[in-house]
């Protein structure tokens, strides 16, 4: 695998850039920050004396973009411009900017200090790879000339038609099999690489840390406050957890540090969560209710409308409370609510 230091990179596409014109290389370097913060179009335009349209700056920057792209070709940058051909080919011919250009750093060992904007311009100056333009809702992305670009919406619509109906997140598999089947009279080359590309350069869908997609609205997958966060760590965890725990995955899975007094507070006061234990909290929704050990108790007792052994009682407490077996028996001798039937059975008082 060809790799070119990040410092060499940088001096080779500023030695290309001294070949446009002083017009063409102001508008580039202020496009990609050279000197700190990018600018916008119309920043630059009227900038100049007199101004220009954010149209006619446009125009510059493409007409310096396509200089580059013919001059890369005889320097070692075309590595750059190969690698982001060969990666695209591998994810059915489009990539958002973002997934290509950091792919493109890893697969060239390329260091992540790099003025990312560097990578974007030499990839987007090759004659063979295509950037789109602005469009409301979609990512920038890079694509083949070879792509059907008609698919692009189909898939989408479809994709949000089975996820609006499930209501709920989806396998990335499932989802995508239902868009192949769907369209795959239409767009012969259609498979599940290309879907999955697609999908990626939509705002309104995302995909999960594993195989599940949603749209980016739903909570599930895009957690907001605090509470959705400690239930999105619950959900991918899938058993009860202590307060602590909660409060260092929620770290680990999302990247944000949070105070374990924060998190405990959150969990007490909100309903979807159940104290089952010691610090320990499940999801309502996974069938836990709130209640003291004898209220879970008395509700299994009624739900068996007769007679329980002790053995019976505790391993169906035990389902829906961490707690100790000897707290259980400690609360079957709660005279008051429960009475003793026979020898190891219980039932609630009249």
């Amino acid at each position: 695998m060809q790799t070119i230091p990040t410092s060499k990179i940088e001096n080779l596409f500023f030695d290309v850039l001294t070949s446009l014109s002083d017009k063409e290389k102001k508008v580039i370097e202020r496009r990609i920050g050279v000197n700190g913060q990018k600018e916008t179009l119309q920043s630059i335009g009227n900038s100049f004396s007199p101004a220009i349209t954010r149209e006619r700056v446009r125009q510059i920057e493409d007409a310096g973009i396509k200089k580059i792209g013919r001059i890369v070709k005889a320097t070692e940058l075309i590595a750059i411009q190969e690698k982001a051909h060969e990666l695209i080919k591998m994810h059915g011919g489009i990539m958002t900017k973002e997934k290509l250009v950091n792919a493109i750093i890893k697969e060239l060992e390329i260091s992540d200090t790099i003025n990312q904007s560097i990578i974007e311009i030499i990839v987007q100056s090759d004659y063979d790879i295509a950037k789109s333009k602005p469009k409301l809702g979609v990512k920038t992305y890079f694509c083949l000339p070879e792509l059907n670009r008609k698919a692009l919406d189909p898939i989408h619509k479809e994709a949000m038609k089975f996820l609006n109906r499930k209501k709920d997140v989806i396998e990335r598999e499932q989802l995508y099999t239902l868009i192949s089947d769907e369209l795959k009279a239409k767009f012969t080359t259609i498979n599940a690489i290309l879907i999955d590309s697609v999908l990626d350069i939509f705002e309104d869908i995302i995909k999960g840390e594993e195989t599940l997609i949603g749209l980016t609205k739903w909570k599930i997958l895009n957690p907001k406050t605090l509470k959705d966060k400690a239930i999105y760590v619950m959900k991918k965890e899938r058993i009860p957890m202590h307060f602590i725990e909660i409060s260092n995955k929620i770290t680990s899975y999302l990247g944000d540090k949070v105070k374990v007094n924060t998190i405990h507070n959150e969990l007490i006061r909100n309903e979807e969560f159940v104290l089952i234990g010691r610090g320990i909290y499940a999801l309502k929704e996974w069938g836990f209710k709130p209640g003291t050990v004898l209220d879970v108790i008395v509700e299994v007792m009624k739900k068996n409308n007769g007679p329980m052994s002790t053995e019976s009682i505790v391993a169906k407490v035990l389902k829906v409370r961490n707690v100790k077996k000897t707290t259980i028996y400690m609360n079957l001798q709660n005279k008051k609510v429960i009475e003793r039937v026979g020898r190891n059975y219980y039932q609630v008082k009249a």
